[in-house]
């Protein structure tokens, strides 16, 4: 049995020119929020209340499985 050492295969790195491989030119993680918003006050308003008005109901549907959750380990102990 002779052990011969078999060399390593080289790896090559080709840059394709997309930025997931080529992070060199990403200077400023946080470029984008030194610039601002180009949106007037009254659209950030309007898409946060709507965001609020779509999450009402489930905020009250988890509120209200917590509540039931609370009440069945509280009367569990209650028992005991």
């Amino acid at each position: 049995m002779s052990k011969k050492k078999q060399k390593k295969e080289k790896i090559t790195y080709i840059d394709d020119g997309r930025t997931i491989a080529d992070m060199s030119g990403i200077h400023d993680r946080f470029a984008w929020a030194k610039k601002g918003t180009t949106s007037s006050p009254k659209d950030i308003w309007n898409t946060y209340w709507n965001a609020v008005k779509m999450m009402f109901l489930p905020m009250l549907v988890v509120i209200g499985f917590l509540v039931v959750i609370y009440l069945i380990i509280t009367i569990i102990f209650w028992l005991i």
